[in-house]
């Protein structure tokens, strides 16, 4: 390595004599390099002692590069006694290589820390290994087949991010893995381990003749005033789940394994991300992260107006730690969410934030340049004296070699911008952490005010966090509650909202963090009580919102349904997962998608033809993704699914890919045993049996209400022989049922039927097959003169057993949804047509001559026409629709929907429409 070639920049000597002195020991003929030494010595008693010291070695080694593992070589021999003079002598060589690469320009700020960070890594492993290696020779060590013992440190702090400081400490948290023992042993293990870890802090931080490798500091630990130096893995997992705080779970972002049995390390750190990365959006730490701020400054000393002379380049105003914090806690809020947010260096972390859209991009680069200067300053501080210390020197003389130490020959100059890099941080940071002042409270009337005064009695405000972060959203969400087009109605479903909300921490913390969601709050209450309502069980689904794609394009069924199969299989192999966890993944999932779905409907963004392939598109992604989980954990038990397996058909509106807010799943289960009469596994079942208990599993899946609520309301009636067959049907079963018994109704059915799940080695075969069966049977029945006659009757049927709901009920009665689709379905059924959307199989209809262009059309309009009043009626509420209790804003949303100007039109054209298509059906089955 040409190290003098790569030299870019030079401290200036304060004492010129002292800096020769060293370059005279040094005898280093280039005179670049002679310069640096000059420089560096010159203006550090430290570096002059360095180079004094190692001159001999220092000569030798500018001539290639330095790496911690060559001045290290052969240390694994050491004893703990010699270990501790060879690790010193390496700190020395590896801290003035890097002060010299680093005052030099040589190397990048990340190099520095990074071998900085290769040192105390080597150092700790080391010492560690040294220690337990000495008590396993002493016989004092239960025997166990674990690495070091089952022993390991994590780096925390600068040195779980590689980026310790030129005279960091070390954070270590040390732990050993206590079922690497027989449960006798462990006692007499935990004895030894601590005594082991004892000695090799010492090797580390006791100062000597020699100097000292790392000042250790072992107080990271879990409970750290009532728990050895050394705790168990178990002992440690059990703080955290019930104790834990947000610096911990803060600390843990850059906790990285060291040292001793890495294997254990990674296994303890993956059981550690559910505590440290919350599966939610977690804006409640912001709070938290502005209350430890502010309690170090006051611990500190260090507020008030920023100066240069003393500055903390890391705790004070504008310092390293603001950053730290600032990138953290966005972290934090959003890591569990997306993993690329989970870097431990800070640079890396802030640049993966911006590419994510959490921090803007300027002030992420802004905040790195920042960031690498303060820690430049922080390095030179140190090298002057190695001192522990980030504080910019008192006095005028002290500032001065720390400017010349940079190259800057003017001390005012460096002054005055270090100065405006402090106040620009404190600004960029200090608007994120700090609460904002809240705005004035608008004037309400008797009933808003009596309203608002009951919110304190809620479970959602009832603790002082939840009141106190509420207090400073309140005056805002009042503001655009009393904006709100229709004020009143929003007011009061934000009553309804808020008193079914469980707890409010975390969701008003949300709101603080991102003001755009009080008016997305508003926009629902102002409108859709459904949503609202919905809203309320469901609050996690606003994570999304702030989550980066909400508003980005559809992704498609194919797209969900590998963003789900992901989640799904990262639920299945966490730490903490397993198969209800994956449960409660789909649930969440679904919920945010159909929360997706319902906002952008009701703000327009979609209409209801758009809206109904998407609600279909997440369930059938929910359903495609879920079955191969289902029966995964049932063949754990009962063997993997006899003969090619099986399909899951959707039917009815899931089936014709046209489903509401509100729409239940209607599901047919066929399987092939293809001759195998039983599964093979540790509980094997006989062939029906199998199937008909999968296909319950997978019911319970779909249905059960869990912690994260319910996917989908099942219903299966459209099953051969409806409630009284079984669950599960054969192939053969089905196909002899649909060919000699299925009424015409089971056939019209059949015109929707669509495989949306899959389970076993063979079933794309059968899959194939049922589809062409569907089409046979389709081809076979649908030429019966019976199907005319059989739909009239239904019809009848139909009207006796379930009026309409109302005047303004789209669904129900004659003329209307169900009945178009029921016709529709008989076009499909008597023209062996394949297609499943009712536009589709009305127009089938019109190419098999069995209804005029002319009605079609009008069928086809009505249709479209019906569907925008039932898909929005369904956003807006699940009971039948009463335009009194719906409100102006509910009203305001149906009348955009159906294209109408007043409520009167509204009522005209659903009339008109529904007579017209009932005439239409009536002639057509007549």
């Amino acid at each position: 390595m040409d190290f003098a070639a790569k030299i870019t920049r030079l401290p200036i000597p304060v004492d010129p004599a002292r800096g020769q002195e060293a370059a005279d020991a040094a005898a280093i003929a280039d005179p670049r390099i002679a310069d640096l030494i000059r420089g560096a010595a010159g203006c550090s008693p430290y570096l002059t002692s360095l180079i004094l010291r190692e001159a001999d070695w220092l000569g030798d080694a500018l001539t290639r590069e330095m790496t911690v593992a060559e001045v290290t070589r052969d240390f694994e021999q050491l004893s703990g006694d010699e270990l501790g003079p060879a690790l010193r002598q390496a700190k020395r060589r590896v801290a003035l290589w890097a002060a010299l690469a680093d005052l030099g320009g040589v190397w990048a700020l990340e190099e520095v820390t990074g071998a900085l960070t290769d040192l105390a890594d080597r150092a700790s492993d080391l010492a560690l290994r040294a220690h337990i290696r000495a008590e396993v020779q002493r016989g004092k060590l239960p025997p166990t087949e674990a690495d070091a013992g089952g022993i390991f440190a994590l780096a925390m702090g600068k040195m779980g991010g590689r980026e310790l400081n030129y005279s960091s400490d070390i954070d270590l948290i040390v732990l050993f893995d206590d079922m690497a023992y027989a449960p006798d042993d462990r006692a007499d293990a935990r004895a030894v381990l601590i005594r082991a870890t004892r000695k090799a802090a010492a090797t580390l931080s006791d100062i000597t003749d020699q100097g000292y490798v790392f000042r250790t500091d072992l107080r990271l630990r879990p409970d750290v005033s009532v728990t050895p130096v050394c705790v168990s893995v178990s002992g440690a997992l059990g703080y955290y789940e019930a104790e834990g705080r947000t610096w911990e779970r803060a600390a843990y972002i850059k906790a990285r394994p060291c040292a001793g049995d890495i294997g254990a390390a990674d296994r303890f750190l993956r059981e550690m991300r559910p505590f440290v990365w919350r599966r939610h959006l977690d804006f409640s730490t912001i709070q938290d992260t502005h209350d430890m701020r502010l309690r170090i400054r006051s611990h500190k000393g260090l507020h008030g107006r920023i100066e240069v002379p003393g500055h903390n380049m890391k705790l004070g105003q504008g310092g390293i730690r603001e950053i730290e914090f600032f990138t953290q806690t966005r972290q934090l809020i959003s890591g569990g969410r997306d993993p690329s947010l989970r870097s431990r260096q800070t640079v890396e972390a802030l640049r993966q934030l911006a590419k994510k859209g959490w921090v803007q991009t300027d002030v992420a680069e802004e905040l790195i340049r920042h960031y690498r200067e303060h820690r430049e300053i922080e390095h030179r501080i140190q090298m002057v004296n190695d001192a522990q210390t980030h504080s910019v020197p008192q006095s005028a003389e002290g500032i001065d070699i720390i400017a010349r130490m940079m190259g800057e020959p003017d001390t005012r100059a460096w002054s005055e911008r270090l100065a405006a890099r402090l106040e620009q941080v404190e600004t960029l940071t200090s608007d994120f952490f700090a609460p904002q002042e809240s705005a004035e409270r608008p004037a309400l009337s008797d009933e808003a005010e009596a309203i608002v005064a009951r919110w304190r009695t809620y479970p959602a405000l009832r603790s002082e966090r939840g009141q106190r972060i509420f207090s400073r959203i309140e005056p805002e969400l009042l503001s655009r509650l009393n904006a709100a087009t229709h004020a009143d109605e929003a007011l009061a479903r934000f009553d309804d909202f808020l008193s079914g909300l469980p707890a409010g921490v975390q969701l008003f913390s949300l709101f603080e963090a991102n003001p755009q969601l009080i008016d997305l709050i508003v926009d629902i209450c102002a409108t859709s009580a459904g949503l609202a309502a919905y809203l309320a069980r469901h609050p996690e689904v606003l994570d999304a919102v702030v989550g980066g794609s909400f508003f980005s394009r559809w992704p498609e069924a194919n797209g969900l349904r590998a963003d789900l199969d992901r989640q799904l299989a990262n639920a299945l192999s966490a730490p903490d997962g397993g198969y209800e966890r994956a449960l409660d993944v789909a649930r969440r999932w679904a919920h945010e998608w159909q929360f997706r779905t319902g906002v952008h409907h009701l703000r327009g963004l979609i209409g209801a033809e758009e809206a109904g392939g998407q609600y279909a598109d997440i369930a059938d992604a929910a359903i495609g993704a879920l079955f191969p989980v289902v029966a995964a954990e049932f063949a754990a038990r009962h063997g993997p699914p006899p003969g090619r397996g099986a399909v899951l058909l959707g039917m009815g509106s899931l089936g014709a890919r046209q489903l509401n807010a509100a729409s239940d799943l209607d599901l047919i289960v066929i399987y092939d045993a293809a001759g195998q009469e039983s599964s093979e596994g540790r509980k094997p079942l006989a062939t029906r049996a199998y199937y008909a208990r999968l296909t319950q599993a997978m019911i319970t899946a779909i249905s059960a209400p869990t912690s994260a609520g319910r996917l989908y309301e099942v219903d299966m009636r459209l099953r051969p022989s409806g409630r009284q067959g079984p669950v599960a049907t054969s192939v053969q079963s089905f196909r002899d049922y649909q060919m000699n018994e299925a009424w015409t109704w089971e056939h019209l059915a059949l015109t929707r039927a669509r495989i949306v799940g899959l389970c076993g080695d063979d079933v794309a075969e059968l899959a194939i097959e049922i589809e062409a069966l569907r089409i046979e049977v389709l081809a076979t029945r649908g030429s019966d003169p019976k199907v005319a006659p059989d739909l009239a009757e239904m019809r009848d049927r139909i009207f006796s057993a379930k009026a309409s709901d109302g005047p303004w009920d789209a669904k129900t009665g004659r003329g209307r949804l169900q009945d178009i689709e029921l016709l529709a379905q008989s076009f499909a059924l008597r023209t062996a047509a394949t297609a499943r959307g009712t536009v589709a199989q009305l127009r089938s209809g019109g190419r098999g001559g069995l209804i005029s262009r002319e009605d079609n059309d009008t069928l086809i309009a009505t249709r479209r026409f019906l569907w925008n009043l039932q898909c929005a009626t369904r956003l807006l509420t699940e009971a039948p629709l009463d335009m009194q209790l719906l409100g102006r804003g509910g009203q305001a949303f149906l009348l955009r929907e159906t294209g109408t100007a007043t409520l009167e039109e509204l009522a005209l054209r659903l009339e008109e429409a529904v007579s017209k298509a009932g005439a239409i059906i009536d002639q057509s089955l007549a």
